[in-house]
C-alpha cells in the first residue's frame, strides 16, 4: 500500500493497456508485420481495449482494421510486453501489450487503413530484428514453429 502511494505522489502508473495480434501463416509460420502510420517502422496490429469485446477479439479487430485479417485467434495470451507510446504533446506514455496469437486465413485487399500501411509475411526470426521493441523480439525469437 505505501508503494502505491508513494508510485501515485511522484506520478508513477501503472502501463496503460493495449492489444497485439501475432499474425501468422499456418503453413509457414511466418509473421506478418506492417508499417507504423508515424514513423513508418515494422510493428505488429495493436490498439486499444475494446468495450463489448474480449481482449483477444480486439486484438482481431485491429488486425482487420490496420493489416485486413481475416483468421482465427487464440483466446490465450501468448505473451507480454512494454513500450513508450509518444503522444503528440510530446510526453511518452508507458503501454503494456497482451499479445493474442491469429492464424490467418486471408487478407483483404481493402481495409480500413490499407491506404496507411504497407504490409509483409517474415520469417518470425527476421520479424524479430526488425521491431524495435525488446519485449516483442524475444516473443518473437520464441514463437513455437509452424505445424
Amino acid at each position: 500500500m505505501i508503494r502505491k502511494s508513494l508510485g501515485m505522489i511522484l506520478g508513477r502508473r501503472p502501463p496503460a493497456l493495449q492489444v497485439g495480434a501475432i499474425c501468422r501463416k499456418a503453413e509457414t509460420g511466418q509473421v506478418l508485420l506492417i508499417t507504423s502510420r508515424g514513423t513508418g517502422r515494422w510493428v505488429i496490429p495493436k490498439g486499444w481495449p475494446m468495450e463489448g469485446r474480449s481482449l483477444a477479439h480486439a486484438a482481431l479487430q485491429e488486425a482487420w482494421e490496420e493489416a485486413g485479417v481475416r483468421g482465427q485467434v487464440e483466446l490465450a495470451e501468448l505473451g507480454r510486453f512494454r513500450y513508450d507510446k509518444h503522444q503528440d504533446s510530446g510526453f511518452a506514455l508507458p503501454v503494456e501489450v497482451a499479445l493474442y496469437p491469429v492464424a490467418v486465413e486471408s487478407l483483404a485487399d481493402s481495409f480500413p487503413e490499407n491506404h496507411e500501411r504497407e504490409r509483409e509475411w517474415f520469417d518470425a526470426e527476421e520479424a524479430a530484428r526488425l521491431v524495435i521493441e525488446t519485449g516483442l523480439q524475444d516473443i518473437l525469437r520464441h514463437l513455437p514453429p509452424a505445424p
